[in-house]
């Protein structure tokens, strides 16, 4: 009789590892307020905690002018969701002039994170265009969130979009 071994258990060299696949979701919102009053509202990183319930909190330091109308800073977030637990640090960049923000990886459980948000003039109010790109270090990490990713952009953005109507008042651009 031969004995078989299941690639599960076969020595870590005669498995072949694949890196995770990093997650990317970019989504569109007709909002009924003006592209300024978002992008203040999206770039007022304190009060995330405020706002989006898995902030549980936020600093933010080094804020300096880069060129006409743009700043940067730094920001810090902890997070927390169920059992996971994090932080991490991103450097912002806003561009008054283009209503676009910008926040790009400092330090944290991610091998890459970049997010992008965009504020446009609509018959309707504003386009608001969110994308974000990133992965984990972790593949456990990533592998948990993966499976509801998408759902939870989406939340993220309902969040802002909760905190535009409570700030401006509902359909009230001015």
């Amino acid at each position: 009789m031969r004995a078989r071994i299941s690639s599960g258990c076969a020595p870590p060299a005669a498995r072949s590892w694949t890196p995770p696949e990093p997650l990317r979701h970019s989504l569109t919102r007709i909002l009924p307020y003006t592209p300024r009053q978002l992008f203040d509202l999206v770039g007022d990183v304190e009060r995330y905690p405020e706002f989006v319930p898995w902030v549980t909190r936020m600093r933010a330091w080094n804020r300096r002018p880069d060129g006409d109308g743009v700043t940067r800073l730094d920001a810090e977030a902890e997070v927390g969701y169920a059992i996971i637990k994090e932080r991490f640090a991103t450097r912002v960049r806003l561009d008054e002039p283009a209503l676009a923000i910008d926040a790009e990886l400092l330090s944290g459980p991610f091998r890459r994170l970049v997010n992008r948000w965009r504020f446009k003039d609509h018959p309707a109010g504003a386009e608001l265009s969110f994308e974000i790109d990133f992965e984990f270090k972790s593949r456990l990490l990533q592998g948990l969130l993966a499976a509801n990713f998408h759902h939870a952009v989406t939340r993220l953005v309902g969040c802002f979009e909760d905190r535009a109507r409570a700030l401006y008042g509902p359909g009230a651009r001015r």
